[in-house]
């Protein structure tokens, strides 16, 4: 018999104006840290830049697994709000594209986590809404901080990360009003939520669904991406 491959865990990327070399072109972007993450956790990282939202579907069922990145502020009108002056330029592409992943995810049980942008996106696309501005998550631009989480006991990031942890992160919005099914699964000393997760009618987990405010990415534990990768290897 042969063994069973390494599970397919798909990326979302950036898409952006980039430079190397003597090019100056639009590019398709994930920092190494995405596809090191997954590996390391035994997956094998593909990327999907953005595209036809129609084909997101298609997208997701040849995959094991789905990673939503991080990255711009969702668009406010997704979420049926005005922008914040604070809030950054859309991203109208991804939003799009991500949103479709995301529903196709959620659709066909395709294990799902978000990452900052990524867990804000999941949370949209459930019906939530989010914070535009918060202060002390990301204290100079590009530059990660560090500060502790408390997990949620009897959730899922609790089986993964049972104790409170440092975390590496960098966002100025948050989770406001959770999306149907959503439970905050953990939270930073100020009460912002930190992780979310989904749980059907009867208070049992509904798949593999979870994000997380931080990025894990930029870090060294590989548990949050572990699951996933098991998930997605089941």
């Amino acid at each position: 018999m042969r063994p069973q491959p390494p599970p397919l865990v798909g990326v979302s990327t950036y898409l952006t104006p980039a430079s190397w070399g003597v090019w100056e072109l639009p590019a398709v972007l994930l920092p190494e840290g995405y596809p090191r993450l997954v590996q390391s956790a035994g997956g094998i990282a593909v990327m999907l830049p953005p595209d036809d939202p129609g084909r997101a579907a298609g997208v997701v069922s040849r995959l094991d697994g789905l990673v939503v990145a991080g990255g711009p502020d969702v668009e406010p009108v997704r979420y049926g709000a005005e922008p914040d002056p604070r809030t950054g330029p859309p991203a109208r592409e991804r939003d799009a594209w991500e949103l479709a992943l995301i529903e196709a995810a959620l659709a066909s049980a395709t294990p799902l986590l978000g990452i900052c942008r990524g867990m804000q996106l999941l949370n949209v696309a459930l019906g939530g809404t989010l914070v535009q501005h918060l202060d002390g998550h990301a204290k100079e631009p590009g530059v990660f901080t560090r500060h502790d989480v408390a997990p949620v006991p009897g959730t899922r990031y609790a089986s993964l990360v049972p104790e409170e942890s440092s975390v590496p992160t960098y966002h100025h919005q948050a989770v406001s009003r959770l999306g149907t099914g959503l439970i905050a699964s953990a939270h930073a000393s100020d009460g912002t939520v930190e992780a979310v997760e989904l749980r059907g009618r009867a208070g049992e987990f509904e798949g593999w669904v979870l994000g997380v405010q931080w990025h894990p990415e930029m870090g060294e534990d590989t548990r949050v991406m572990r699951g996933l990768v098991n998930a997605a290897s089941a």
